[in-house]
C-alpha cells in the first residue's frame, strides 16, 4: 500500500461508496410505514430526552490548520461558528435500539434491498470470503458481501447476539433519516456535531486533549497495528466496541473518537468552510455525498487518523458499511 507524502490527497480507508464496486440489487420491497429519506433533514418531534445530554449552545472555532489534518478534506480553515442549544445522544445508536425500529416499522434497510454490504476483509470467514469477486480499486480491504446488513454484520453467518449494545453498523444515511423520522429526531448539522464532539474544549486535537493516550490509557477504539494486516487491539477491541465504552467527553457523550463514524445532516463540500454560514450552519445545499464524523476502529496514525475532533469524511447517502453508525439529536427551546 502506497503512502502519502503529506495530508494533501483523500485517502479512502474510512469507507467506500456502493458504486465503486456493480452488483445486482436484488428486488426486495421496502415494506416500512417509514418512507424512504429524501435531502431535507429531519423535523425533531419528540420531546423525550431519555439517553440524551444536554449541550449547552454557544460559540466555539470549528475546523483545524493543525499540520496533522487533510486539507483535501477541507478541514481548515478555523472559523468562528455559533450553535443554538440542543439535545445529543449520549453514545451512537445501538443495536437494540435500531432493532426495535425495525420490529416496530418493518424497515428494510439500504444494505438488505441491494442484497449487500461492506465488509472489512479480516473479518470475513473464509466461506463468504470465497464468494468475493470484486472489491473497490482503491481500498480492497472492504469487501462487498452479499448478505451483509445490520444485523448479520459479517456477511449471513454471523449475527449481532452479544453485541446488542454495540453501535448500528450497516445502515446508510437514508436508513439513519428513517430511524430519526420514527423516533421524531434528526441527525445533528456538522456544526453541531464539532461542537459537541469537542467537550467544551477550544482547539484541541481529540476530544479529551492534544494527547491521544493519557496516563498509558486508550481513550477510543482505533487501530493498533500495521494497516490492514494486523491490528494488535492493545485498546481491546477489533471490531466495534460497545456504544457506551472509555470515559466520556466533557459533555458526557461516548466515543466521539473512534469506534465508528457517525453520519450528519450536511451534504460534503470540501470547501464549505470558506465561505459557509457562522449561525448554526446547514452545511451546502447539494452534494454527492453526506457528511460522517468521528472517524472508527480502523483509523490509524500511519494512514488515516480521522479520530481527531475536526476531521471529516463522506459517503453517498445509499453507501452501508461494517464501521458506520449515526446518533441524534433534539432541538432544545430555546429562550
Amino acid at each position: 500500500m502506497a503512502q502519502e507524502s503529506d495530508h494533501n490527497t483523500v485517502k479512502s480507508c474510512c469507507s467506500t461508496d456502493r458504486s465503486s464496486v456493480v452488483l445486482a440489487p436484488k428486488n426486495l420491497k421496502l415494506k416500512a410505514a417509514v418512507k424512504p429519506a429524501d435531502s431535507k433533514p429531519a423535523a425533531d418531534t419528540n420531546s423525550d430526552t431519555t439517553g440524551m445530554v444536554f449541550i449547552p449552545g454557544g460559540t466555539f472555532l470549528m475546523g483545524t490548520n493543525d499540520k496533522e489534518g487533510f486539507a483535501a478534506d477541507g478541514e481548515g480553515p478555523v472559523h468562528s461558528v455559533t450553535v443554538n442549544s440542543y439535545y445529543m445522544d449520549e453514545t451512537a445508536v445501538t443495536n437494540e435500539q435500531f432493532g426495535r425500529f425495525i420490529a416496530a416499522t418493518g424497515y428494510i434497510t439500504e444494505a438488505q434491498r441491494f442484497g449487500w454490504s461492506y465488509v472489512f476483509h479480516l473479518f470475513v470467514s473464509e466461506a463468504e470470503a470465497a464468494k468475493v469477486k470484486t472489491v473497490p480499486q482503491t481500498a480492497p480491504w472492504w469487501y462487498p458481501v452479499e448478505g451483509a446488513d445490520w444485523n448479520h454484520p459479517e456477511g449471513p453467518d454471523s449475527t449481532i447476539e452479544g453485541r446488542e449494545d454495540h453501535p448500528v453498523i450497516h445502515v446508510s444515511w437514508n436508513d439513519a433519516m428513517a430511524y430519526c423520522e420514527w423516533a421524531g429526531r434528526r441527525l445533528p448539522t456538522e456544526a453541531e456535531w464539532e461542537y459537541a464532539g469537542r467537550g467544551g474544549l477550544a482547539q484541541k486535537r481529540y476530544p479529551w486533549g492534544d494527547e491521544l493516550k493519557q496516563g498509558g490509557e486508550h481513550n477510543c477504539n482505533i487501530w493498533q497495528g500495521k494497516f490492514p494486516v494486523k491490528n494488535h487491539a492493545s485498546d481491546g477491541y477489533l471490531g466495534t466496541a460497545p456504544a457506551k465504552s472509555f470515559r466520556p467527553n466533557g459533555y458526557g457523550l461516548y466515543n466521539m473518537a473512534g469506534n465508528v463514524w457517525e453520519w450528519c445532516s450536511d451534504w460534503f463540500s470540501p470547501t464549505y468552510y470558506q465561505s459557509g454560514e457562522s449561525d448554526n450552519p446547514l452545511g451546502p445545499r447539494t452534494g454527492e455525498g453526506r457528511v460522517m464524523r468521528g472517524g472508527s476502529y480502523l483509523c490509524h496514525s500511519s494512514y488515516c487518523n480521522r479520530y481527531r475532533v475536526a476531521a471529516r469524511s463522506k459517503n453517498t447517502p445509499d453507501s452501508s458499511t461494517g464501521n458506520c453508525g449515526f446518533r441524534t439529536v433534539l432541538s432544545a427551546p430555546q429562550q
